[in-house]
C-alpha cells in the first residue's frame, strides 16, 4: 500500500507531509517520559524486523494480487501507539529514501495511512477493547485480526480519497474503492494472524511487557535482551533469506490500478515538483526496488558473461544477492534511525 508520487498532487502530498510531521512532533513529546533502557532497543530491533517483514509479499489466492505486513498494529501493541508511529515513520522513510519504495512526495501519505490508523484508531478502539484486562490467546487473536482488518480498510480508503483528491490520475472513486477494499480485507486477515502469532511469542517470552498496560499493577524488573536478540535474528533471516521467496504478484494497490487502467504503473507527472523529487530519489536510492542499479553490476564471478542457462542462473544469483543486501542494509539503517530517535528524545527529556 505504498503510494507512488505519480498519483499524488503536490497539494495533497504537502498537506499529508504537514499532518504527518505534526503527528511525529506530538508523538515525540508524548513518548519522551516513557523511554527507558527497554523501550529504546525494542524500537530499533522492531523497526528493523518490520522493514524486513515488509519485503515479503504473500500471494492472495485466486486474485493475482499480493500483500505484505504493515506492522503498525504490531508495533502499537508492543511499544504503545506514539512510539509505534515514530518507528513506522522511520521504516517508511528508509524505504523511500534509499530503496525507492514509495514516493518522496507521497511519503507523508504513506506514514499517515500505515501509521496513524493502526496506532490511533485500530489499536486503542478495537484491539484494546476486545482484549481488555483479562487477555487470553483467543482474545488476542480475535483482537489482532479485527484491528488489522479495520486499520487496513481505513488506510486503503484513505489511499482512494488521497488519489481522487489529487485529480492527476484517471482512477474513478467508486471503482477504485470497490477494488481496494476487498483485496485489503484479505491482506488484513493475514496481517492479523501474523500479528497474533508474534504477540503470542512475545507473551511467552516476556509477559511483563504487557503488564505495564494494567493500571496499578507493579511490574517486576526484567530484561529485553533475549527478546531483542530474537527479533534481530528474525530480521536477518527474514530480510536476508526469506525475502527471496516474496510473491512477484502486484500488491493490493498496484493490482487495483491495473484492473482499472490495464497497467500497474501510472504515468508520472511532468511538473517541476514531481520531476525534482523523482530525480532526487533516483540519486539517493542506492538499491532501488531492492535491486542493484542498472549499469552498475557487482564485480563478482557471478557477473561474468555466460551462455544459455548460466545467464539465467547469474541473473537469479544477482537478484538474490541484491535482495539479501537490501534486507540487511535496510534493517540496519532502520534500527539505527529508530534507536537514535529514542536515545535523542530520552536525552532531551533528561536535559529538560
Amino acid at each position: 500500500m505504498h503510494m507512488a508520487d505519480a498519483i499524488i498532487s503536490p497539494a495533497v502530498g504537502g498537506t499529508l507531509w504537514a499532518i504527518s510531521a505534526g503527528t511525529i512532533a506530538w508523538c515525540s513529546k508524548k513518548v519522551r517520559p516513557r523511554l527507558d533502557d527497554k523501550i529504546i532497543p525494542l524500537m530499533g530491533v522492531l523497526g528493523a524486523f518490520i522493514f524486513a517483514a515488509q519485503m515479503i509479499n504473500f500471494t492472495i489466492p485466486a486474485t493475482g494480487s499480493s500483500g505484505h505486513l504493515g506492522g503498525g498494529l504490531l508495533l502499537s501493541i508492543l511499544l504503545g501507539p506514539q512510539a509505534a508511529f515514530l518507528v513506522i515513520a522511520s521504516v517508511l522513510t528508509v524505504q523511500a529514501l534509499f530503496f525507492a519504495d514509495g514516493g518522496l512526495l507521497a511519503l507523508g501519505c504513506n506514514i499517515f495511512n500505515l501509521g496513524f490508523f493502526p496506532a490511533f484508531i485500530a489499536y486503542p478502539l478495537i484491539y484494546k477493547t476486545i482484549v481488555g484486562y483479562s487477555p487470553s490467546q483467543v482474545k488476542r487473536t480475535m483482537a489482532a485480526i479485527a484491528a488489522a482488518v479495520a486499520g487496513l480498510q481505513i488506510g486503503a480508503f484513505a489511499v482512494v480519497l488521497e488519489t481522487v483528491a489529487s485529480g492527476i490520475s484517471a482512477l474513478p472513486f467508486s471503482t477504485f474503492a470497490l477494488l481496494m477494499q476487498p483485496i485489503h480485507l484479505a491482506i488484513g486477515v493475514v496481517e492479523g494472524l501474523v500479528t497474533a502469532a508474534v504477540i503470542a511469542f512475545v507473551y511467552q517470552a516476556r509477559p511483563e511487557i504487557f503488564r505495564t498496560s494494567l493500571p496499578g499493577t507493579p511490574t517486576p524488573p526484567y530484561s529485553v535482551r533475549g527478546l531483542a536478540v530474537a527479533f534481530l535474528a528474525a530480521t536477518i533471516l527474514t530480510g536476508g533469506v526469506g525475502s527471496w521467496f516474496a510473491s512477484q504478484q502486484p500488491d493490493g494497490l498496484e493490482w487495483s490500478i491495473e484492473k482499472i487502467t490495464g497497467t500497474a504503473e501510472v504515468a508520472a507527472s511532468q511538473d517541476a515538483i514531481h520531476t525534482m523529487l523523482v530525480t532526487l530519489q533516483g540519486q539517493l536510492a542506492f538499491l532501488p526496488g531492492y535491486s542493484f542499479k542498472q549499469g552498475a553490476p557487482v564485480q563478482t564471478d557471478a557477473t561474468r558473461p555466460a551462455m544459455g542457462e548460466k545467464n539465467s542462473a547469474t541473473k537469479e544469483q544477482g537478484n538474490k544477492l541484491a535482495t539479501s543486501l537490501s534486507g540487511l542494509v535496510g534493517g540496519i539503517l532502520t534500527l539505527a534511525i529508530a534507536a537514535f530517535i529514542g536515545f535523542a528524545l530520552r536525552r532531551r527529556g533528561t536535559t529538560a
